[in-house]
């Protein structure tokens, strides 16, 4: 089993210009022959535990992964059973709210130490957007200001912040904008270290269940939490923001979105890094925004979340040293798995990431788009 599987992957890999044991970064080093058939066997779960254990290597992490996701050869691989499992879940069960706090205690309560180091100083854990900006503060600076002037933030304004992490966009908006607000998070690390952060200015944030929420707002945000929604739950999500608009009030949507519609996350993902999380297609929020917000405007710089987890990528390995006696040798090779990963789904164009702008009835006289 192991010589055909061997052969098998090895001639995959050769399509997409790929050869284990070869001379470049992107080139993979086996260390442990059973990697084949844990690939074939438990799929994407089998090859990023494979790595996590130590059985594999590659020098670009990024280019390898950027070549296995242009060259679609995943698509020549048999259904495996991690796989299966994730997609019968999606079907089955509604994991979004019978966990709805699973993702804020596995991943964002991991520590704040690690984020700290990682992220720009305003902690912001979503794409920047990079359009005249040559650092990460500057990209994330620019994509918090970029969304302040979508929704048209005026001073006085009232601004609820959906899955708000540690405050860093309420906190920006208060103090360039002059707005009160409030931010709600499933993550106890994250609020308890927003609420320090944003200490004298006129913004709070809660551990708080979206859809416990109530009260009017002038303005809605919500900043890389709807990919933790579900697809069944959309419309209930839109239902509940819509509620808490004002009939003449702006919405705006930032999330990575998939360019396949899908029911379920990628099983390495969801086991390690985004508890049930689940990338939204165009038709799903198309289908979920219908009869509750008018769309007027749509806007993609997915090509922008590469720059973004490369800089946090570099962040990462230049304190690992200070962070390493608490986190270990298998959480290094899991986060630069999960930070590679994404930055070479991003650069293939695989994957997208969305601002759109909603308001109730329609913005009377149209609404400009901004860039």
């Amino acid at each position: 089993m192991t010589s055909r599987a061997k052969r098998f992957i090895e001639q995959q890999l050769a399509l997409a210009g790929i050869t284990i044991g070869g001379p470049h970064p992107h080139d993979p080093q086996v260390h442990d022959e059973r990697l084949y058939k844990r690939v074939l066997v438990q799929g994407t779960l089998g090859l990023g535990e494979a790595y996590m254990d130590g059985w594999w290597d590659v020098e670009a992490l990024d280019a390898f992964f950027y070549k296995l996701s242009t060259s679609r050869i995943q698509d020549h691989f048999p259904k495996d059973v991690g796989l299966l499992l994730s997609v019968a879940r999606g079907k089955l069960l509604n994991m979004q709210r019978l966990r709805a706090r699973e993702v804020g205690e596995r991943h964002y309560d991991i520590g704040n130490d690690l984020y700290e180091a990682m992220l720009d100083p305003r902690m912001i854990y979503s794409c920047g957007y990079w359009r005249r900006a040559n650092t990460l503060a500057e990209a994330q600076e620019a994509k918090l200001d970029l969304i302040c002037r979508k929704i048209g933030l005026e001073k006085g304004m009232r601004v609820l912040d959906i899955g708000s992490g540690w405050g860093g966009f309420l906190k920006f908006a208060a103090e360039h904008y002059g707005i009160s607000g409030l931010g709600v998070t499933v993550s106890k690390e994250q609020m308890e270290l927003a609420n320090r952060r944003n200490t004298g200015l006129p913004v709070k944030t809660k551990l708080l269940d979206y859809q416990e929420l109530d009260g009017q707002f002038d303005r809605i945000v919500s900043i890389g939490m709807f990919e933790h929604v579900g697809y069944k739950n959309y419309r209930a999500y839109f239902d509940k923001a819509r509620s808490l608009l004002v009939e003449d009030g702006l919405m705006l949507l930032h999330t990575i979105g998939g360019n396949h519609t899908a029911i379920h996350g990628d099983p390495w993902s969801e086991k390690y890094i985004f508890p049930n999380g689940m990338l939204p297609s165009i038709t799903q929020i198309g289908g979920a925004l219908e009869g509750r917000f008018v769309m007027e405007d749509w806007h993609n710089f997915g090509a922008d979340y590469d720059l973004t987890l490369m800089a946090w990528w570099r962040n990462f390995e230049t304190v690992w040293p200070a962070l390493a006696p608490r986190y270990g040798d298998r959480f290094y090779r899991m986060w630069r798995y999960y930070l590679q990963i994404f930055a070479a789904l991003f650069r293939a164009r695989n994957v997208s990431l969305w601002q759109l702008v909603l308001s109730p009835n329609g913005v009377p006289g149209g609404y400009r788009s901004i860039r």
